[in-house]
């Protein structure tokens, strides 16, 4: 998504967590914390978009449900692999109090299998498998410039 003038860093992107609402709000927050240092999202929504895969240095503002700019994050690492190979360091990184890779992956697939996301991708039978190709992301953030 295009950077907008009213972002305290209108050049930047703005990066987005989950759907605006009580999600993006515990995600927001755990990044905010720094309990959340990474991230997940699927191959097939960036070919969906027709969006280029993030990238090392790539930088962006994170919002809040509200819209509201939160902090700059800016990308680490980026890892393609399959669903199926996820490790336990990236479940946890994730912030979100996973402890196993099986816990990670039964709310992550309660996400991708949501009526909000299937739609998002167009397709109401959307699901992932061990085989779905997966973007695993670190990144670290910094404040909003004064």
């Amino acid at each position: 998504m295009p950077g907008s003038p009213d972002l305290p860093v209108p050049d930047l992107p703005v990066s987005e967590y989950a759907f605006a609402g009580p999600l993006r709000d515990q995600l927001v927050g755990a990044i905010l914390s720094g309990e959340k240092t990474s991230t997940t999202s699927l191959v097939a929504g960036y070919e969906l978009d027709d969006e280029p895969l993030p990238a090392v240095g790539d930088r962006a503002v994170v919002i809040d449900s509200a819209g509201a700019p939160v902090c700059v994050e800016e990308i680490t690492d980026v890892r393609v692999v399959r669903l199926g190979d996820v490790d336990l360091e990236h479940a946890i990184a994730e912030g979100e109090g996973f402890t196993t890779v099986d816990g990670w992956r039964v709310g992550h697939e309660e996400f991708w299998h949501s009526s909000e996301f299937r739609e998002e991708m167009g397709d109401p039978e959307f699901t992932v498998d061990d085989n779905t190709q997966i973007v695993l992301v670190r990144f670290k953030v910094e404040p909003l410039p004064a």
